[in-house]
């Protein structure tokens, strides 16, 4: 009898300790992918996205600059007149005050330099100064743009200048692409698995790249003059087209393989 109670006792045991090794083995295994996913059998796959942006604002830069004698405080304010009588302008063409913002304010002097052919140069003198204000103005309002430009330099500025188209809000687009991207990729997933006779198991990683795009500058390149008072003031309004563009967005989803 206790030969027997002996042997179930310790067959008891065997079965016992199996189960204990294999729960012990799965925590292993769980625990190894949980730490390092690289242990998955996985594979990647891309996908991309693309959505069209059409610019909603535009932006330009203008320039008041006034030079004259060494009396700072009266070049300042014909300055500081000739800058306000501008604003009066495009806040008159109902472009918000939250869309105009003085981008650089500077006061420089200007130097008389001697010619020297012979002995010690003397210093170069100050003869006056310069003062310049610049402005960036934000136009919703595409129709108005043409007028806008036309209309500081005829107002008392004398450039204009980096003229762009952005999105002001690009969310909505990015989201547009990202979820086009994601789709054909989760396909691809799907189709790969059908191919190679394996389940798709759990989304492991997801990586993405994008290519936005950069503001247009509808005249030259960035920061070059496009208007000035002696070449355009006073002509007619110029016309301006925005475009569009095209922002991509590039997915990689790394599945697990079961």
């Amino acid at each position: 009898m206790n030969d027997k109670i002996k042997a179930y006792v310790g067959a008891m045991l065997v079965v016992a300790l199996a189960v204990a090794s294999y729960g012990v083995l799965v925590y292993v295994q769980a625990y190894a992918k949980n730490v390092n996913p690289s242990g998955y059998r996985s594979f990647s796959v891309t996908g991309e996205g693309k959505a069209v942006a059409v610019p909603d604002v535009a932006q330009f830069n203008f320039s008041v600059i006034t030079e004259g004698g060494r009396d700072i405080a009266t070049l300042q304010k014909t300055n500081t007149d000739k800058v306000n009588k501008a604003l009066d302008f495009v806040k008159g063409q109902g472009v918000d005050s939250k869309d105009i913002s003085t981008q650089s304010y500077e006061v420089q002097p200007r130097y008389q330099y001697s010619s020297c052919y012979t002995g010690t140069c003397p210093p170069p003198q100050i003869v006056g100064y310069t003062v310049q204000q610049s402005v960036e103005v934000k136009v919703r309002d595409f129709g108005k743009i043409g007028n806008l430009v036309s209309g500081v330099v005829d107002n008392g500025a004398n450039q204009v200048s980096q003229l762009t188209f952005t999105v002001d809000d690009p969310a909505a687009v990015q989201d547009q692409a990202r979820e086009e991207a994601i789709q054909k990729a989760q396909a691809k997933a799907r189709a790969v698995a059908r191919s190679g006779g394996f389940g798709l198991g759990d989304l492991l990683s997801i990586d993405e790249g994008y290519n936005y795009p950069q503001p247009y500058y509808a005249y030259g390149m960035g920061g070059s003059e496009i208007k000035s008072d002696v070449s355009i003031g006073g002509g007619n309004a110029p016309a301006i087209e925005p475009g569009s563009q095209d922002m991509v967005i590039t997915v990689t989803l790394r599945y697990e393989i079961r």
